[in-house]
């Protein structure tokens, strides 16, 4: 058995098909464990580190960093026994100084990265807070068309088998007789029709017969030209219709043109590649509709103020937002429906709640999930939400973090934006926006009172929630968070 092992790049996630290598953690010549990291690779979900299949010693690195590589495709050999001495011909098939290569077709399914890749901190598309797409959720085989290298020495693919023909001798063209005024047909009217078929709507009609007035006569000023009231009353005063005024128009000016230093091209790759895929599909799929509603929430806010005050809750991140997930929970154990996929010939809904929760990173905007999150009490859900935002802000979000979600809230109020229409995540029936929390005057016992006041925004999937559905669901999340401990009470 050969000692030199080519790592191929692994499937990082179900339905990936490339990754970008961003950063080599080792290079030629070092000594490697098994299990250690020696590659960072950037797929369509998440940034992650890729360990070593085998221990020994790295003998080539066949892709550098920023190439976009398939999967399957071998990206680094490793000797796996470099304490048997130098590699011989009779092991390896080559002369010992030859490094090991890649096959042809690897090779083919490697694209590399244009250089306008690398933008600098500022610009569009590089590293600024807030992350640079909207949402991104959702995972799926590759809809692009897969790359083809092309056959040697083959036809092209557009090339006929048909014999071809020689092509005709020019003919030189024959003298233009200027055509003679066309004039009307007989028979037909002055809009041109023939048949004397007019144009014009009962009431019309009834005022030319009133007025003694023949449609046929008459040149309709109306659409397409049909005949109006105007053209009817003019012509029963005898006053002629009025030429229309000349219009002239001014010679465009030329647009401005400037030099491609004065542009900025962002290759269309990785995260925001996926996020243009999964949103275009579910906007030009799903047919959402979006309803909204304002909430007082001061009564939430006090008792989140309530809840950090408590010893046991000192060391934990209590935000409104774990208050809206939690009341979104409940809703959906109310309307079992709202978490539900559509699946062509039925519907599936399901008994689980994978809650997506928005999370801004330098790589954009993405949506990790928290597993079976209904059957979390509310700390346990307040540990994983503080553990899934730490995380995918370190960039070490795992793509199975962001696989399989089934209800969404985009938190658009860190941004100080009251809502949203936020598009749905594909294979998802709801997506909760939750606005920024403003004090606002509220009428509150008969009284104009400052209040904490925020609007949520739920788009939804009509083909499995009906406004009522819709509704009902929405109004349960507002009657939660204007009385949660009511609700608790009520609900639980």
């Amino acid at each position: 058995m050969s000692r030199i092992k080519e790592f191929n790049l692994p499937d990082l996630g179900e339905g990936l098909t490339e990754g970008e290598i961003l950063a080599w953690l080792v290079k030629v010549g070092d000594v490697i464990e098994l299990n250690q990291p020696i590659v960072e690779v950037e797929t369509a979900k998440a940034a992650v580190e890729i360990p070593a299949k085998w221990a020994g010693q790295v003998q080539a690195i066949f892709h550098p960093e920023g190439t976009t590589v398939e999967v399957g495709t071998p990206i680094i050999a490793i000797d796996t026994d470099p304490g048997a001495g130098p590699i011989e011909e009779s092991t390896t098939g080559a002369p010992a100084s030859a490094l090991p290569t890649p096959s042809a077709a690897s090779l083919a399914a490697v694209e590399v990265a244009p250089t306008e890749g690398a933008v600098e901190p500022g610009l569009i598309g590089g590293p600024a807070p807030g992350g640079r797409t909207a949402v991104l959720v959702g995972y799926g085989p590759r809809t692009t068309a897969a790359k083809r290298r092309p056959r040697k020495g083959g036809l092209p693919a557009q090339a006929s088998a048909a014999p071809v023909q020689a092509a005709p001798a020019p003919v030189a063209p024959a003298p233009v007789t200027p055509a003679a005024p066309v004039s009307p047909a007989p028979g037909a009217n002055g809009n041109g029709r023939a048949g004397g078929l007019v144009l014009a709507k009962p009431p019309v009609r009834k005022l030319a017969k009133d007025l003694g007035v023949d449609l046929a006569t008459l040149t309709g000023s109306g659409p397409l030209g049909s005949i109006t009231r105007e053209d009817v009353q003019r012509a029963a005063s005898g006053t002629p219709a009025a030429a229309e005024p000349l219009t002239v128009t001014a010679p465009a000016t030329a647009a401005a043109s400037f030099g491609a230093d004065r542009e900025q091209r962002i290759p269309v790759k990785g995260v925001r590649k996926l996020t243009a895929e999964n949103m275009s599909r579910s906007a030009f799929t799903a047919p959402h509709v979006t309803e909204f509603l304002t909430v007082d929430v001061t009564r939430a806010m006090k008792a989140l103020d309530r809840l950090r005050e408590r010893r046991e809750w000192r060391d934990v991140r209590v935000s409104p937002l774990l208050l809206v997930a939690k009341a979104v929970l409940l809703a959906v154990k109310r309307h079992p429906m709202v978490n539900s996929t559509w699946a062509g010939d039925e519907i599936v809904v399901k008994d689980y709640v994978n809650l997506g929760i928005a999370a801004a990173t330098e790589r954009g905007l993405i949506v990790p999930n928290i597993k079976d999150a209904g059957r979390l009490s509310l700390r346990e859900l307040a540990d994983a939400m503080t553990d899934l935002v730490q995380t995918a802000k370190a960039g070490k979000t795992s793509p199975a973090d962001m696989s399989g979600g089934t209800l969404t809230i985009t938190n658009v109020g860190v941004f100080g934006v009251d809502t949203g229409t936020p598009i749905l995540p594909p294979g998802e029936s709801a997506i909760l926006a939750f606005g920024a929390v403003r004090e606002m005057p509220w009428v509150h016992k008969g009284k104009v009172k400052p209040r904490q006041v925020t609007t949520l925004g739920l788009s939804f999937d009509h083909r499995i929630i009906d406004g009522e559905l819709g509704s009902k669901f929405l109004r349960d999340i507002g009657d939660f968070l204007a009385d949660p401990e009511a609700a608790l009470l009520a609900w639980t």
